[in-house]
């Protein structure tokens, strides 16, 4: 008797995996785009809906909805959510047409393409695929299409808040088909320097804030760097920041009385929120108990989130969500995957941390691709997705489950 693995590869219609995945990157969705993510989420729930299945539209910003669909269990079994966002960055200045998608070399162009509409159509066959082979699986099957990720995350911060829950979560960045078991928390930091104007042929009469700015780099990069190299997490790698923009002063014969810097902070498990905002006031402190004409104030940037703190994210690599998707990966490409850690931050954060939901991320595509020039996804890996996670649902429906996805 055919294997499950076997049965859905023999369903699965690349063709039309591919035709699903290119309806939704022909619809825009950034933040630029008339409606933003509703008229793509309107093709997703229509979609679905096209298939049987039943799809609903669960506004999470103003008219800006998630969709949420479920393909519910016998009962008794772990249920699994695949989480995925609908937002994309603009266009900006692509080599080829960004909303007209088209498959070269075996690749899907478009922008969108891995970041992430491929996976979103990736979940929906899943879902499908499981259906029409008649598996009935003893847990519940969750897929969830988000918005906003790409700037505040609002969208998964509503999901967390409202449901649906599940007990285990799949969030399906582009991977390469590699299994990300944790990444980096992200904190963008605003320090402003304030100075006192003065003409530039008397500088001695005014404070520069430029030269407030580049000594409190240089005390960074004497002080904090050197102790972020030695907290480092065995899979997640060290603690990072990275010095982002300074915009100071008006003109070059004009004392500066203002300089703007922005950072961008990467943390690990091992830290903790308060450590890390406090690290930046105690140099602060010290250096304006070494001058008292030193002056700056420090805000974290309201741009990096909406409610949720954007702490790092870990899964250990015995979870049964881990555990299956290595088995199933195994089977399905005859090699052991790879385990590693994100190079971003994702939405998982928010659903491990506040939601309190095991989550692992893993997706078609490379992430070098994503908001570029070049965006593609290999549909090859498309085929193998679409297959792992319908595997994988089947093998967490087989476990004890507590979370009603309702």
């Amino acid at each position: 008797m055919a294997t499950l693995m076997e049965r859905l590869s023999a369903r699965l219609d690349l063709g039309e995996l591919v035709e699903t995945a290119s309806s939704l990157i022909e619809i825009e969705s950034h933040r630029d785009a008339p409606g933003r993510e509703r008229p793509c989420a309107e093709r997703i729930a229509s979609i679905l809906s096209g298939w049987g299945m039943e799809a609903r539209l669960d506004p999470a910003i103003d008219d800006r909805p998630n969709v949420v669909a479920t393909l519910r269990g016998s009962g008794g079994g772990a249920s699994l959510m695949l989480n995925g966002h609908i937002d994309t960055v603009p266009a900006y200045e692509m080599d080829y047409p960004p909303f007209s998608p088209r498959v070269v070399e075996g690749k899907l162009l478009g922008r969108g393409s891995v970041d992430m509409k491929g996976a979103l159509a990736c979940m929906m066959t899943a879902m499908r695929l499981l259906r029409d082979e008649g598996v009935r699986l003893p847990g519940d099957l969750v897929f969830a299409a988000v918005v906003n990720e790409e700037d505040r995350s609002e969208g998964t911060e509503h999901l967390v808040r409202s449901g649906p829950r599940a007990d285990r979560c799949v969030v399906g960045e582009p991977t390469g088909l590699a299994i990300m078991a944790g990444h980096r928390g992200l904190e963008w930091l605003e320090f402003e320097f304030q100075g006192v104007a003065a003409h530039g042929g008397t500088p001695e009469k005014g404070v520069n804030a430029i030269s407030m700015a580049a000594r409190f780099i240089r005390r960074v990069e004497e002080k904090l760097l050197p102790e972020l190299r030695r907290r480092v997490h065995p899979l997640i790698g060290p603690a990072v920041m990275n010095f982002g923009t300074i915009r100071g002063g008006t003109q070059p014969s004009s004392v500066a009385d203002r300089c703007l810097l922005q950072v961008d902070r990467r943390w690990i498990p091992s830290e903790k929120l308060p450590r890390v905002l406090g690290e930046y006031e105690d140099i602060l402190r010290e250096l304006s108990e070494e001058d008292g004409s030193f002056r700056c104030s420090m805000r974290r940037m309201e741009s990096n989130m909406a409610t949720m703190d954007h702490y790092p994210m870990e899964i250990a690599l015995d979870d049964p969500l881990v555990t299956s998707l290595r088995s199933v990966l195994s089977a399905l490409r005859g090699e052991e995957p790879r385990v590693a850690a994100f190079g971003g931050w994702t939405d998982a954060s928010l659903i491990s941390n506040f939601g309190h939901i095991p989550t692992l991320v893993f997706g078609p595509g490379d992430l070098a691709v994503a908001h570029s020039r070049r965006e593609f996804v290999p549909v090859e890996e498309l085929r193998l997705a679409t297959l792992a996670y319908a595997l994988l649902a089947a093998e967490i429906a087989g476990k004890p489950g507590s979370a009603p996805a309702g």
